[in-house]
């Protein structure tokens, strides 16, 4: 199967105290943190593709920019939802987009690349070696 222009994901969940800014150390407050927000970002593009990718293959991330741009309390749900809008060759450039039961909360562009995870691995692995 081919990946195409136009493919949708969408991921979440509800923000527990695991997974606010004070839990991970990137502020003080029990809030939705920013690592977290990325981390669902990246989640939501990856998840959305893993039906096209072929025997072996995998992807990793190489860049995000986002904007988060509204906090949100323990207890509340937040989702991502992605749009796949360029494929050039191996690269992949997803708009993501995320929110909460209030409204958006976060947006921007991720970009992925296809990778064979054994080659991917072993090139990883030999750096230890080094």
């Amino acid at each position: 199967m081919e990946i195409s222009v136009g493919v949708k994901g969408k991921k979440g969940y509800v923000v527990t105290p695991e997974l606010t800014a004070a839990a991970v150390g990137s502020g003080l407050l029990e809030v939705y943190g920013t690592p977290y927000l990325v981390a669902l970002m990246e989640e939501t593009c990856l998840s959305s593709i893993g039906e096209f990718l072929e025997e072996g293959q995998g992807t990793v991330g190489i860049s995000i920019s986002l904007k988060h741009t509204a906090a949100t309390p323990v207890g509340m749900e937040v989702w991502c939802e992605s749009d796949l809008v360029e494929v050039d060759g191996k690269r992949l450039v997803f708009n993501v987009k995320a929110f909460d039961e209030v409204g958006p909360i976060g947006e921007g562009e991720h970009q992925r690349f296809i990778i064979d995870n054994e080659k991917f691995l072993a090139k990883t692995n030999a750096k230890a070696g080094a």
